[in-house]
């Protein structure tokens, strides 16, 4: 049965999300029928070795994987898909937040006074060449002061709203998307996996609150702030859970995929009393048969854990201080991602950070199989969750003229100015 977004039975409307990651690529299928929560009919997930630090470095492979992890998803699920929701980690995620005014003469503000000055946005974004992702309204201005969630019914003489505009550099997106393509399946939106695995593990009290998510895939962690429901800050780090695995590789001279293997099974980001006594064996590198496998302490491998995961969280700490997001009421923060499997690493970064910390495991889905209910797959479910909505993003529109725009000062002014009015 061939089938598109806005096919599927009982009036239902199918959705597949692709999440294209550094070690994996992940597929999932699920149905909506605008009401009740998704239902997931399929999923499929390959490795991947065609992508580095969230870049596609090797396309024939990445399409491959791709190829693979759908039709895997295809056949539990029934149905074969046309177009995809897909993920995109890296390729310069970057933020900013820029401000629109119109004036509307100290009038009562109606809805026609939202739409026009969330028309005038979207007619002046320009991403300088960039791709823009995401143009999503974050809080709306009476006069330039007053900042609100709805201005609707009130009375100002003018009319703004800051938008959190999300942009990559052209060329990675342009990259994933030729993948996609070549495997056969056609694109609907590329979605900032920020946003995404937002929508699976956060509950929105928290986003009300204030929350930094910390999503550490295999080659990238991408450091999301929530104020007021809304996504207001992004920062991306060149640093994930890989590079945990390639410190132990290269500290105790084995392959990656032992390390890999080590990491998983013995891994922790605390210590503990029974470390030092429990002693662990690593396979050479070698593949000769006359060299014998090592034995170490548990407590070396996870110094070279804490090693990284204090490099990782003290840019995490330092990213979130830059964006604003700090003081009292930036105290809130979600790990998730692959990454954020590792044993006690809540407990790790609470520790380091100061901050209340847990594990976000995607929400949201009904069906979700078991070997996709945690932290690495928050990502994926977001991106169904995210097909499933109509969200309210200015990109989507059309552009004409009008309005003005004033960037923000610096790459972090104008977004900061909103997290401490926010906070």
């Amino acid at each position: 049965m061939r089938v598109g977004r806005g096919n599927g039975s009982r009036g239902e409307r199918t959705i597949a999300a692709l999440d294209i990651g550094s070690s994996k690529v992940a597929a999932l299928i699920a149905v909506s029928d605008g009401e009740s929560p998704p239902r997931v009919i399929g999923t499929g997930q390959r490795a991947c070795t065609g992508l580095r630090q969230g870049l596609v470095a090797d396309l024939e492979r990445t399409e491959s994987a791709i190829r693979a992890a759908m039709e895997q998803a295809e056949r539990n699920a029934g149905v074969t898909v046309e177009n995809v929701v897909v993920s995109v980690s890296a390729g310069g995620l970057d933020s900013e937040i820029v401000s629109v005014e119109v004036d509307i003469g100290g009038q009562r503000i109606e809805r026609g006074d939202i739409d026009h000055v969330l028309s005038e946005g979207r007619a002046q974004l320009d991403a300088g060449g960039r791709t823009i992702l995401h143009a999503q309204p974050a809080l709306y201005t009476l006069d330039e002061t007053t900042r609100v969630m709805n201005p609707l019914g009130l009375h100002a003489d003018r009319l703004g709203v800051d938008i959190h505009i999300i942009t990559a550099d052209t060329p990675p997106v342009r990259n994933l998307d030729q993948c996609v393509r070549t495997a056969d399946l056609g694109v609907q939106t590329i979605v900032a996996s920020p946003i995404a695995a937002g929508l699976a593990c956060l509950a929105p009290e928290e986003r009300e609150l204030g929350v930094a998510l910390v999503e550490i895939g295999a080659g990238v962690t991408n450091v999301a702030v929530h104020v007021r429901g809304m996504l207001v800050g992004l920062s991306v780090i060149p640093m994930g859970s890989e590079d945990i695995t390639a410190d132990i590789a290269s500290t105790f001279s084995t392959r990656r995929i032992h390390a890999e293997r080590l990491k998983t099974l013995y891994g922790s980001a605390t210590t503990s009393p029974r470390d030092n006594h429990d002693m662990i064996e690593i396979l050479p590198i070698s593949e000769d048969d006359d060299v014998e496998p090592t034995r170490v302490p548990r407590a070396q491998i996870v110094a070279v854990i804490r090693d990284r995961l204090d490099m990782l969280f003290s840019d995490v700490g330092e990213r979130l201080n830059e964006m604003g997001f700090k003081g009292p009421r930036g105290r809130q923060m979600v790990l998730t991602g692959g990454g954020a499997e590792l044993k006690c690493i809540a407990d790790f970064a609470q520790g380091l950070l100061g901050r209340h910390c847990r594990v976000g495991r995607p929400r949201g889905l009904v069906g979700l199989p078991e070997a996709q209910t945690g932290s690495a797959f928050s990502t994926l479910a977001g991106l169904a969750l995210y097909g499933a909505e109509d969200r309210e993003d200015l990109w989507a529109g059309s552009v004409r003229d009008g309005g003005q725009m004033r960037m923000s000062r610096s790459p972090w002014g104008r977004m900061i100015e909103v997290l401490r009015s926010s906070l």
